[in-house]
């Protein structure tokens, strides 16, 4: 059985097949990572776009563990740059099968700078599929309509931004859960900050009071499993 671990902000990892995955690993400076998660022994990393609190320690766990860094083209190059030996350059619509899934980056409306100001290609979400199950990281986005096309099939996760300000707020990521129409959803990128604070229990009841989903919310450190 597939988990997700939250580790906090929009950072997870993902265990499947006995293999961990790290989505968005943030986790120097980020004051809701749980104790150990630095040590992880990531053996793929999957980043959505290049802003720091979502690169964040990429280069340095793959060269650490020799983890292969899937990603835009431009986050790829950059990463490289940064001696980072293994890799997989993927772009918005492309998918490809690795040994635990197949990973696909979708559209997400958002900026991609790093922070020393290089660009960082178009920003992505990430749709996984891992033993059976769909599972789809919204990434740093503002709603769009075509989140119905992500939908169609099936999700049994959607993981989506609560926090406003620089991305979706809870009403249009309740509107969000609307138009994909996952099973589960796991609120992300909230409370890190005073300027994303929201109530999570709240986002909880606007949509399960207007959708057929349900929302887990997630204390960092606390492990999903994707049923």
């Amino acid at each position: 059985m597939a988990t997700l671990t939250f580790l906090g902000h929009a950072t997870w990892a993902l265990e499947t097949k006995g293999t961990t995955v790290l989505i968005d690993p943030f986790l120097t400076g980020n004051t809701q990572a749980p104790p150990g998660a630095a040590e992880l022994r990531p053996a793929f990393i999957i980043v959505t776009h290049a802003h720091g609190d979502h690169y964040g320690d990429t280069a340095e766990l793959a060269k650490r563990t020799g983890a292969t860094v899937i990603a835009n083209f431009e986050i790829v190059n950059y990463a490289q740059k940064q001696g980072v030996a293994n890799v997989h350059a993927l772009h918005i619509g492309g998918g490809h099968t690795f040994p635990f899934g197949r990973v696909k980056l979708t559209p997400a409306f958002h900026g991609s700078a790093f922070p020393d100001g290089a660009y960082g290609g178009m920003p992505a979400g990430i749709l996984l599929e891992v033993e059976g199950k769909r599972v789809y990281d919204a990434g740093d986005t503002a709603v769009f309509s075509d989140m119905r096309l992500i939908g169609e099939g099936g999700l049994d996760v959607a993981m989506l931004p609560i926090g406003d300000n620089f991305t979706m707020g809870p009403e249009d990521a309740a509107l969000a859960a609307k138009f994909l129409g996952a099973r589960t959803i796991l609120p992300q990128h909230y409370n890190t900050w005073p300027l994303i604070a929201q109530d999570p229990q709240a986002f909880k009841r606007r949509v399960e009071s207007s959708t057929e989903s349900r929302v887990q919310v997630l204390k960092p450190g606390d492990t999903f499993e994707i049923r």
